[in-house]
């Protein structure tokens, strides 16, 4: 079987528009490497078909390894849980909180970016904190952060 260099380059438009229809970001790095593969066959002509394959198959699976493991980063990952990233955070207190006991304690917090995932949490404190103050985080309870002043 005989493939012109052109053959590859419409192969890797082609998977590159398959990649626009189903968004797995997976796709488009055999379409790359089939265009590797054409842009190769332009400079050496007369490419044996088992060497194409070859160099598009490497190609395709080194691309898509540096991707995953190399080159994409997992800063869009929320922190949710992981309370121990929470201790010490400074936010600003949006809502007023009381001592326990009285009958509103329960104020609201928000921190300037997303803590385990939200940037608004309810707060508990062993003092009377008025709202527009800035506090920090001295324990998670479940869903209630217990903050005291800054």
């Amino acid at each position: 079987m005989e493939l012109a260099w052109w053959h590859w380059m419409v192969l890797g438009l082609g998977l590159g528009l398959v990649e626009l229809v189903v968004p797995s970001f997976f796709i488009i790095w055999f379409g790359l490497g089939a265009l590797l593969v054409g842009v190769a066959m332009l400079v050496a002509p007369g490419m044996a078909f088992s060497a194409q394959i070859l160099l598009w198959t490497l190609a395709s699976v080194l691309m898509t390894v540096l991707w995953f493991r190399v080159f994409r980063h997992d800063d869009s990952k929320t922190r949710s849980g992981q309370a121990n990233e929470a201790l010490g955070e400074i936010g600003i207190l949006v809502r007023a909180v009381e001592p326990l006991g009285v009958e509103s304690a329960r104020g609201e917090v928000r921190f300037q970016k997303p803590v385990m995932g939200s940037d608004v949490w309810p707060c508990l404190a062993d003092e009377a904190i008025a709202a527009g103050e800035r506090v920090r985080v001295l324990a998670v309870d479940g869903q209630i952060l217990k903050v005291g002043k800054y």
